[in-house]
């Protein structure tokens, strides 16, 4: 009985400890620092200009988040600081309190759902194909037995892999570390064209070394929404988080960010992606969800 007593206690006492460990605003008002996570190459999301600074759509979503963080913690001076993830690591990092709060190009969708929560989608976008202009690839079957990158720790290399297995392809997958990285493969000719979210391949063209000799081709594969990932069992930091977003949804804040990074010219090269806001995303706006990708 004593040893029973004594092993619930210590069961009760880790769960605490788990549930304490996962108070984001209270990690953030003590240590007086919130830590942001930031990709180095989701154009127009999250990406470098320059050796250190990020910038794109998402890096101004965290930094209305990290406003609403100073406002409730009544900190003005808190530090931020800025970490890169990769699509291998971006999860593992903030499950373990690495850092605090990831806004990127990240799918949500149920798997990922098990180790961290989403906050309200802020993006929909689905899997296509860069290639070469003169490859002669206009849609998956162009592919069957060939090489095609994709980039490691994405939903995108699954989907890639399944639709090859469905259909009897047998594409070669090759897994690059990065996006830029997968578009090397490409205009390296070690793979024919690069699978990813259709809009990160816009981003990459646009800033590509000879963009006019790309094109963007194909289906597009399972419609996919993207997510701010924070920690789960944190109902607290995650209403703080989804009331930023759905505030700068309702004001028309969120809209002048979409024309900033989506329709008007971009860094480091001015290039306008001019991609219309989707109906999707536009019905998200009157009626803010979380709903993951089917």
């Amino acid at each position: 009985m004593k040893t029973s007593l004594v092993m619930t206690a210590a069961l009760l006492g880790a769960a605490l400890s788990a549930t304490a460990d996962a108070q984001t605003l209270k990690k953030v008002a003590d240590a007086n620092k919130i830590t942001v996570s930031y990709r180095e190459a989701s154009v127009p999301f999250s990406y470098l200009i320059g050796s250190s600074k990020s910038v794109g759509f998402s890096v101004d979503l965290t930094e209305a988040i990290v406003d609403d963080v100073r406002k409730k913690l009544k900190k003005p001076n808190l530090e931020v600081a800025y970490m890169p993830v990769t699509s291998q690591n971006r999860i593992p990092l903030l499950v373990n309190g690495t850092y605090d709060i990831e806004c990127g190009s990240t799918t949500n969708n149920s798997t990922r759902a098990k180790d961290v929560s989403f906050a309200v989608n802020h993006f929909y976008t689905g899997t296509r194909l860069l290639t070469k202009k003169s490859s002669g690839i206009k849609n998956y079957a162009d592919l069957a037995g060939k090489a095609v990158s994709s980039t490691t720790g994405t939903t995108n290399a699954q989907v890639i892999r399944k639709y090859s297995a469905d259909k009897k392809l047998d594409l070669q997958l090759i897994l690059g570390k990065d996006h830029d990285d997968s578009l090397l493969l490409v205009e390296n000719d070690r793979a024919l064209a690069f699978a990813m979210d259709d809009i990160l391949l816009f981003g990459l063209m646009a800033n590509a070394k000879n963009p006019a000799a790309l094109e963007v081709v194909g289906d597009s594969l399972q419609v996919e929404p993207y997510a701010c990932m924070v920690r789960k069992d944190d109902p607290e930091f995650q209403k703080l988080v989804d009331g930023t977003i759905t505030r700068l949804m309702k004001s028309g804040e969120f809209e002048k960010m979409y024309a900033k990074w989506f329709m008007s010219p971009i860094p480091p090269k001015g290039v306008n992606l001019n991609l219309p806001m989707s109906e999707q995303l536009k019905a998200n706006l009157k009626n803010p969800s979380a709903a993951p990708a089917m």
